[in-house]
């Protein structure tokens, strides 16, 4: 038994379980986890996590296209998969009775999706629609920019989406080939929360899983990005009705010793938020950027982003500017801040209110089963169920001089991309 409650067993063919019980309400969460993401792949195969994630609603020979939903459905419950930079996780969430519903979809389509090849063309279709209607967007497309820009040799540089070139050339067999390779019993993670008695959810799962083959190990992804070695810059003219910028930092994994001061000191430029991909903007009109930038008329929108990866990725701000402001005073505010985290400590007062509402952000987000499935689950990709144990005390240990360590180590001008949309005869 780990932190929080947690049972954590190892089947023989390498599949992690992680159960903990909640009997509040009588319904489940499965999730099943699979270490892959765009993390894992190689040019000319960007976006087929995605893709493959697409596919397995797809259908296997025991369930016709459709069939999962209407399963899981007819009890009440809900489905649903997702792919990030770091892995891929399908859910269902229903009453607890009835979870061995979702043990027999996911065990299923672990090892027998189809990926039809009608199937597999119309699914290319709506993944590049997809693309196609993020590109209408001037902030995607910068940001997507910006990411590219701030990797020189990393897989995180390309979005999960993947390049639209990429997309129309990936092949029926390629996604196989991706699909034998990631899913398997030893590179997943099961987790379940929940209305249920663990040794007997544990009897099922073996039943369930315990007689797929494991797989051939994955391979590692070796790539040791270079530090920075100085500014950079890129600008983007098009369409639209207000200029954007978009600036990153490299930070260090969810598993540093920095994760921690460095979330905080997120909460204290843009205020208080979920993580993401999960979370939304932060509660952030008492934050630093809100009140340098949209209280002063200089911008309608700012933010700040920190992320939890297994490798080092990006602390972002982005900012919306106001007609009236210049793309030049945007920066400059932004910079003005940033300079000011560095040299002069946050106050006690400060500290705690970032420290206090990045605490209830978690706390909101881990509520529901769901929830708290997810979040267990996700722990266990970025770092480990005791992440996720520590979470709370960790925060609340930040100390000031934490938070201007790590602003004065990476929010510097050698580790910074910045990149601006203009709309149209701007300048920058």
């Amino acid at each position: 038994m780990t932190g929080n409650g947690v049972a954590r067993s190892r089947l023989d063919n390498g599949l992690l379980v992680l159960l903990r019980e909640v009997h509040h309400a009588p319904v489940a969460s499965f999730w099943i986890w699979y270490r892959v993401g765009s993390r894992n792949e190689r040019p000319g195969l960007t976006g087929i996590s995605h893709w493959v994630e697409h596919m397995l609603f797809k259908g296997t020979p025991a369930y016709p296209e459709g069939e999962f939903d209407r399963m899981v459905q007819r009890e009440g419950g809900y489905l649903n998969g997702m792919t990030w930079i770091d892995w891929t996780t399908y859910y269902e969430t229903m009453p607890a009775e009835r979870i061995d519903v979702a043990l027999g979809i996911e065990a299923d389509r672990m090892t027998n999706s189809l990926f039809m090849a009608e199937e597999t063309e119309r699914e290319r279709t709506v993944i590049i629609s997809e693309r196609e209607g993020n590109e209408n967007r001037p902030t995607y497309r910068l940001y997507e920019q910006v990411q590219a820009l701030s990797f020189q040799a990393h897989p995180y540089r390309h979005m999960v989406i993947g390049r639209k070139e990429d997309l129309r050339r990936i092949t029926r067999d390629e996604l196989m080939a991706h699909y034998r390779e990631f899913y398997t019993p030893n590179n997943a993670v099961i987790v379940v929360t929940g209305d249920f008695d663990t040794p007997t959810l544990l009897g099922q799962i073996e039943r369930s899983f315990g007689g797929l083959a494991a797989g051939v190990t994955p391979p590692p992804v070796p790539v040791q990005e270079p530090d920075p070695a100085g500014e950079r810059r890129i600008r983007m003219d098009g369409p639209g009705g207000a200029a954007h910028l978009a600036m990153s930092f490299r930070v260090p994994p969810a598993s540093h010793p920095d994760f921690f001061p460095l979330v905080v000191l997120d909460a204290v430029l843009g205020g208080a938020k979920g993580m993401p991909p999960f979370g939304g903007s932060g509660l952030g009109r008492s934050a630093r950027l809100y009140r340098a930038l949209v209280n002063t008329g200089l911008a309608t929108s700012s933010s700040s982003s920190m992320g939890a990866t297994i490798d080092p990725y990006l602390f972002t701000i982005s900012a919306t500017a106001s007609p009236a402001a210049t793309p030049e005073q945007v920066e400059t505010a932004i910079l003005s801040e940033l300079r000011r985290v560095r040299e002069q400590a946050v106050g006690s007062e400060e500290l705690g209110r970032a420290i206090k509402g990045a605490r209830a952000q978690f706390v909101y987000a881990s509520e529901s089963v769901s929830n708290q499935a997810l979040w267990l689950g996700f722990s266990e990709m970025v770092a480990d169920a005791d992440w996720l144990h520590g979470f709370l005390d960790n925060l609340a240990a930040v100390s000031i001089d934490d938070v201007q360590r790590v602003a004065q180590r990476y929010l510097t001008d050698e580790n910074r991309v910045v990149g601006w949309y203009l709309p149209d005869g701007g300048t920058a």
